[in-house]
């Protein structure tokens, strides 16, 4: 089932990441979907703010991954829009077992080789400041969590 939810601005995306990290868990996987602009990256930031983390979060388009290490949890934030090449010796794998929260944006390029469990966000232009965000759990816990959340 699907779930989806109205931001109408920067403060809404900012309050509904910091209302699923409420429910975090380890080991958790939340994949953003959506065009450049879309509000992926605001909501990476929503969720750090929430977990306690005050670095500055941006866009790892260029690092593949940053980790955020000083929080309540560990996050693993990676952005895989310019992955080229093999994906084995990247380490995916590594960082979704890594005890902490894995947020992959332009995760439909990796989708073969994410989790099966895992809650995927797709971020949809309405216009200049309104999204739609689709949310799909894949397994029970996103799906309880989804349940709480929307």
């Amino acid at each position: 089932m699907d779930y989806k939810y109205t931001s109408r601005n920067v403060t809404d995306t900012l309050d509904i990441a910091q209302n699923i990290e409420s429910e975090k868990f380890p080991n958790m996987v939340i994949c953003l979907i959506g065009e450049l602009g879309s509000g992926k990256t605001v909501f990476v930031k929503g969720f750090a703010q929430a977990l306690g983390i005050t670095e500055n979060i941006t866009s790892p388009t260029f690092n593949l991954v940053k980790e955020y290490l000083y929080g309540e949890m560990p996050l693993y934030h990676m952005d895989v829009y310019r992955l080229e090449g093999s994906r084995d010796n990247v380490g995916f794998d590594d960082y979704f077992n890594k005890n902490g929260v894995s947020i992959v944006e332009w995760s439909d390029l990796i989708s073969d080789i994410l989790p099966e469990e895992r809650l995927e966000i797709e971020f949809k232009v309405v216009n200049e400041d309104t999204r739609l965000l689709v949310f799909k759990p894949y397994g029970k816990k996103y799906e309880d969590l989804c349940e709480s959340v929307l």
